[in-house]
């Protein structure tokens, strides 16, 4: 990429920053401010938006105005997403959202080391790139997308590398969620270590 990004995280390519309510997973329907990267080499074609995809095409923003904006808003919890966020070192953007009293959380593939100090770590994999062990271990929740039948061998596969109490999702794609949410629903019921996660985001027409 070529955007220099700054070793020590001080800069980040911010494709959009937005205050809504968390619509997957184990912090579904609670307030949160959403930090969204632009950068990813990971490349799912089902990905709602691929335009994060090229760093290029977002402006690099101080991580200390990314800090203001956040604290600004009542809910003091932030989502860091992308794109794929640990592309960068994030330890200067936790630290300082810490230092505000806003609790941190992100949702990575994981194909990177682990960096920031997070409260809640949302691990969501891909086929494409594996996501590395040292993610995997601090994960308290495991999201997997199910696009087609073989992504249930896949969700078993990594419900393996992550700790005996980490929050197990099944999510289906978006656009095959009339196919799949029944495969679901009778996979979970089978199965009930795992939870259903539906983007309910979708559902209520907000961001």
């Amino acid at each position: 990429m070529a955007h220099q990004v700054p070793d020590d995280g001080t800069l980040l390519p911010l494709m959009e920053e937005f205050y809504t309510i968390q619509g997957e997973g184990y912090n579904t329907g609670k307030a949160a401010y959403f930090i969204r990267l632009g950068g990813c080499d990971v490349g799912c074609h089902w990905c709602d938006v691929k335009e994060s995809w090229d760093a290029e095409l977002h402006p690099l923003t101080a991580a200390d105005m990314i800090v203001a904006n956040a604290k600004i808003h009542p809910s003091k919890a932030v989502v860091v997403t992308g794109g794929e966020p640990l592309i960068y070192n994030l330890d200067y953007l936790t630290a300082k959202l810490h230092e505000e009293g806003i609790k941190t959380f992100i949702e990575t593939s994981g194909a990177y080391p682990l960096s920031g100090d997070w409260d809640w770590v949302c691990l969501s994999p891909k086929k494409f790139k594996a996501p590395m062990q040292n993610v995997a271990d601090k994960a308290h929740e495991l999201k997997v997308i199910i696009f087609n039948k073989s992504d249930f061998e896949f969700a078993e596969h990594n419900a393996k590398l992550v700790a005996p109490d980490c929050k197990l999702y099944l999510q289906p794609e978006w656009s095959k969620n009339k196919e799949m949410a029944p495969l679901i629903v009778e996979y979970v019921m089978n199965n009930p270590q795992w939870e259903i996660s539906l983007q309910t985001h979708k559902y209520l027409n907000i961001p």
